[in-house]
Order: structure tokens, then C-alpha cells, then sequence
């Protein structure tokens, strides 16, 4: 055997040199490619707080823009400032049919009922000052008689210009206010009001609810100038003997309710606007306790995953009592789980090269004197001992592959109702007529009727190795019992406990824990070597571990101190 190896090897290899750019170039390609985690980082408008914030602010913004867009608050002013301006109306015009009467009893006989005498003007005037509504008066043929807004003597119209408020109003009031005006001249105004025909109009013809009052109706209109300023008309009928003598109009402007609608938007404006700060906070808030530990569990886990670093401590949120916190909980328990799997991962294929290693050693220091010896009695015990080392590996290659298919197999494997008398009592059959050194194997037990959740196939596993290692350590013509008792617990339901005892020299103080151990084996001097493989306990141990159960090992005691066997104890929760 040459260092140089085989040619064809030789060859694969210097075609891997030749090809090292390329593997440079899968190297980085790995590197760079999606096995790098993408870098996080906490925002406060992550995609989570958008959707918490988006959610908060929904019902929000729709109430709000139903109180700024729906138009009962206003329709609701314009029709009591209708109902004011028909009673103003009545009134006057019931003060104005009085009027009439009294002008036209010169003589002390009624005659002729007229309206258009200067007292009648008079009373018009002081009525229309006393409601502040402009008013006008027509006769019976439609004429305008008597206007408020026109002096008497001269004929001119007086205009009345209210002082504005001194100015009171606060910066968020008067920039909401601008705010409120700029949208308010982006949205076109869908009420169709016919339009108002203006201060010059003097027939009664012009407004056609004059033309009803002088018909004896009271009728009521809604017009806007062409500046799009409401105009809100009343007409009632003037009588007097219950005589129509003309028809009374008022006349005012809708401004003020414009105002009191836009004062009543802007303070809806400005609660809204403190309502949606306090719930932009209470949202980032909400979104920070959720989003930041979310956030940081996820880089713990990142980093669980690429094993930087030989452990990692993931984001303890315990403290918080909700389900963040029982995720974090969660995380951390099967984070630990992770690990212990991955320790017990490496330390099983330690001792399994570790065991593998010696009677592979064997194996080949018996092969090398084989071929050197020539001596046939030698050469036979040589034969021997590779036949030995052999089966000793194939023993071991069997064990290890079924220790590791063990705990796979353990957690897809559903549970049923083992009826524990009946399995142990087949198990016992199975050594009754067999040969076990004159060795006795029995049972008893407490109760006829124990069950319990589990693997049928494996408890009986379990038996199985428990008694196979009670018969290796007791005498000829001793006794291997089996005993099957039902206990009681303090609160915590019943639990079942399975003794196997036997009458050999008992176990070491100090090994009573490690016996459980992969490959520790210690067997009796009249036992070959290696006919065991040192897996048979601590497989039993990982069972009854699965099914939420304990095994231990104890020895039993004579009166006098002395050990009198040993004593395996398993015991699982009904």
C-alpha cells in the first residue's frame, strides 16, 4: 500500500483543484445566499403596528367623517330657524291686521281695510328691528307696499353690518378652521336650493310663496344667492275680518347656521384630532409590547438555528403573564429540549465510536498475529477470538440501531389502555418453561385489575431486560419475583409501581445510577465477554421515561444489613 493511493483518486483530485473557483463560488454563493438570516430591526411602524394602528383609527375616522358629512346637524338648524321665522311672522303679521283696523276708523265706521297707510310702514319697521328678520309686506295685488331694510321718508335701503367678536380664537381652532374651509371648498355642494332673486325683486310674483299667503296659505322656502349663502323665506297672510289684506314675507340669511355648523364640525375636528393622538400612542404602545419581544424571540431563534454559539439563552418574558409570556415560556422549554436532544445526539455517537472502537481493535490485532502465527492451536484460539469480536459487533451494530430508532419510534406512537396483569403474566410465561439455570421466575400481585396508558410493546420490552438481568445475576436455584402493586397519591392521582427482585450479589452504592449509562456493563465472572451491550437498562430508562414513568435500581437488605439482590423499580402514573 502506496501513500499516493489509488490513480483514479488521484486523478478526482487534481480535477478538484482545477475546479476550486468554482467551489470558491458555491462557497459564496451559500454564504451569501438564503441561509443568511435577514437583519431585523424593531420600527414603530412595523407591518404589525400598521395593522394594529390601521384597526384603532378605522372605526375612528368613519365616525368622524359621518359627524363631518352628514347633514342632520344642519338640517336640523335650518328647519327650527323655519319654524322660528313662521311664528316672528304670525305674530307681526296678526300686530299688522290689527294696525289695518285701527287706521281705517277715521269716522267711527269700518271702512275700506287698506295696508298701505305710513302707520302700517311703522309698525313693519319697529316689528322687523324688535325679531331682527328683515321683512316685506305686500297688498292684495301682489305690489310691494313696505320693505324693513327701506327708510320710510327717503326710501333707501338701510344696511345693517354686525361688528365682528373681538378675535378669540385659539392656533389649533383657527388652523382646524382653515383645514375645515379648505376641504370644505374641495367638496361641491350637492344641495340643489332654487336661487334667491335678490333684494331688488318686488313683485310677489318672484317668490311663489307670497302668491300662496295672499291666497290665505303660510308656506316656507329654502334659496341660496349665487355665492351659494342660504336665504330662508317665510310668507303668512295678513287678515283682518278675516279678510286677506296682503301677504307678509320674512326674509333672513342662513350664515348663522353655516357658522354654527362649521363651529360644531370644528370642535369635532379638534376632539378628534386628541383622540387620535391619545390612540396613535395607546397603538404604538400596544404595538411595542407585542412587536419588540416577537422581535426579539424571533433573533434568539435565528440564532438557534445557524448555532451561533454553543447555547443560547432566549428572551425570558415569564413576568408578563399573557400569551407573549407563554410563548417565551414555550420557546424556552423547547429550546432547552433542543439542546438536551442535541447533547444526548453527541454523547451517543462518542460512546458508540467508543464501543465500536474495541472490539474493532481486537478484531484487527487478531487478524495481523493471525497472519504471523503458524501454529494451529493458536491459530484456532485467534479464530475464536475474531468469530467472538464478530458477533460481540454485530450485537452492538444491532442495539445501537435500535436504541436510535427508539425515541423516534416512542414519539409517534399513540398511547392505549395496557392492562398491566395480563402483559406482565405473558411475560412470566415466557421464562416459566424455559431454561433459566434452575432459576424460578414468579409473579404476584395486589389487584387483578391494573391498567395504564401506553406502549404495550415496549413496556413488555421493559420486563423483558428487567428479568433477563435479574437471571444473569441470581444463583442456581434462586428466584426472580415479580411483583405488581396499585398505590394511592397524595392529590395527584394513583400510581403503579412493578418490582423486580432477585437474589444475587446486589449492586455497588456508588453504580446504582450509573447502570443506566449507555454500555456500562458489569456482568458476572461466569458470563462470557461480551454477550451484552450495555444498552439494555438505559433503553429501559428512556421507555419508562417516555410513558412519564421512573425507573430506579435499589438493593435488598437483610435484617442483619447484609444485601440480599437487587431490586429494579418502575413506576408509572395511571
Amino acid at each position: 500500500m502506496t501513500q499516493n493511493g489509488d490513480p483514479e483518486q488521484s486523478g478526482k483530485a487534481q480535477d478538484l483543484s482545477r475546479d476550486k473557483p468554482a467551489v470558491k463560488k458555491t462557497r459564496r454563493k451559500l454564504r451569501d445566499g438564503g441561509e443568511k438570516p435577514k437583519s431585523r430591526r424593531w420600527e414603530p411602524f412595523s407591518s404589525l403596528s400598521r395593522r394594529i394602528l390601521a384597526l384603532n383609527l378605522f372605526s375612528l375616522v368613519f365616525l368622524a367623517g359621518g359627524i363631518l358629512y352628514l347633514d342632520q346637524f344642519r338640517t336640523g338648524l335650518i328647519e327650527a330657524r323655519v319654524q322660528a321665522l313662521t311664528t316672528n311672522g304670525r305674530m307681526i303679521a296678526e300686530a299688522l291686521g290689527e294696525s289695518a283696523l285701527r287706521e281705517v276708523s277715521l269716522t267711527g265706521q269700518i271702512g275700506h281695510l287698506t295696508l298701505e297707510t305710513r302707520t302700517i310702514r311703522q309698525v313693519l319697521r319697529r316689528l322687523a328691528v324688535v325679531t331682527k328678520t328683515p321683512a316685506r309686506l305686500y297688498n292684495r295685488d301682489g305690489r310691494l307696499i313696505a320693505d324693513s331694510r327701506l327708510l320710510i321718508s327717503a326710501g333707501r335701503e338701510i344696511i345693517f353690518e354686525d361688528l365682528p367678536p373681538p378675535d378669540e380664537t385659539r392656533g389649533v381652532e383657527k388652523i382646524l378652521g382653515d383645514f375645515y374651509d379648505f376641504i370644505a371648498s374641495l367638496i361641491p355642494d350637492t344641495r340643489d336650493y332654487p336661487l334667491y332673486p335678490g333684494n331688488s325683486a318686488v313683485s310677489a310674483k318672484e317668490f311663489y310663496e307670497v302668491e300662496g299667503a295672499l291666497r290665505g296659505e303660510i308656506g316656507s322656502v329654502i334659496r341660496q344667492t349665487r355665492d351659494g349663502t342660504l336665504m330662508l323665506t317665510v310668507a303668512v297672510p295678513v287678515q283682518g275680518f278675516k279678510h286677506i289684506l296682503g301677504g307678509l314675507m320674512l326674509v333672513e340669511s342662513g350664515q348663522a347656521i353655516d357658522d354654527a355648523v362649521k363651529a360644531a364640525q370644528v370642535t369635532t375636528l379638534i376632539v378628534f384630532t386628541v383622540t387620535v393622538m391619545i390612540t396613535l400612542l395607546l397603538s404604538l404602545y400596544l404595538a411595542r409590547t407585542i412587536a419588540t419581544p416577537i422581535h426579539r424571540l424571533s433573533e434568539a431563534a435565528d440564532k438557534v438555528r445557524l448555532g451561533l454559539g454553543r447555547r443560547v439563552d432566549l428572551p425570558d418574558f415569564s413576568r408578563r403573564r399573557d400569551e407573549i409570556g407563554d410563548l417565551s415560556v414555550s420557546f424556552r422549554k423547547m429550546t432547552a429540549a433542543l439542546y438536551d436532544r442535541m447533547d444526548a445526539v453527541e454523547a451517543f455517537a462518542a460512546d458508540v465510536a467508543h464501543e465500536l472502537k474495541n472490539p474493532l481493535t481486537s478484531l484487527g490485532t487478531a487478524i495481523d498475529t493471525f497472519e504471523r502465527v503458524k501454529d494451529e492451536e493458536t491459530r484456532k484460539k485467534l479464530e475464536a477470538v475474531i468469530s467472538s469480536d464478530v458477533k460481540r459487533l454485530d450485537r452492538l451494530i444491532t442495539d445501537i440501531s435500535a436504541a436510535s430508532r427508539l425515541d423516534a419510534e416512542l414519539s409517534r406512537t399513540e398511547g392505549e389502555p395496557v392492562e398491566m396483569v395480563k402483559l406482565i403474566d405473558g411475560v412470566v410465561d415466557m421464562y416459566r418453561n424455559g431454561n433459566n439455570n434452575g432459576v424460578t421466575v414468579s409473579f404476584e400481585t395486589t389487584h387483578n385489575e391494573i391498567v395504564v396508558q401506553g406502549a404495550p410493546g415496549r413496556l413488555g420490552q421493559v420486563l423483558r431486560n428487567l428479568i433477563d438481568n435479574a437471571l444473569s445475576f441470581s444463583p442456581q436455584g434462586g428466584t426472580v419475583q415479580v411483583r405488581l402493586t396499585e398505590h394511592e397519591g397524595n392529590g395527584d392521582g394513583n400510581w403503579v409501581q412493578v418490582d423486580v427482585e432477585d437474589q444475587g450479589p446486589g449492586i455497588p452504592e456508588n453504580k446504582l445510577e450509573a447502570i443506566f449509562n449507555r454500555f456500562y456493563t458489569e456482568r458476572p465472572q461466569s458470563e462470557g465477554f461480551g454477550r451484552h451491550s450495555g444498552l439494555g437498562l438505559s433503553i429501559s430508562r428512556l421507555i419508562v421515561d417516555a410513558h412519564g414513568g421512573t425507573l430506579s435500581a435499589s438493593n435488598r437488605m437483610s435484617p442483619d444489613g447484609g444485601i440480599i439482590g437487587a431490586k429494579f423499580t418502575m413506576r408509572m402514573w395511571k
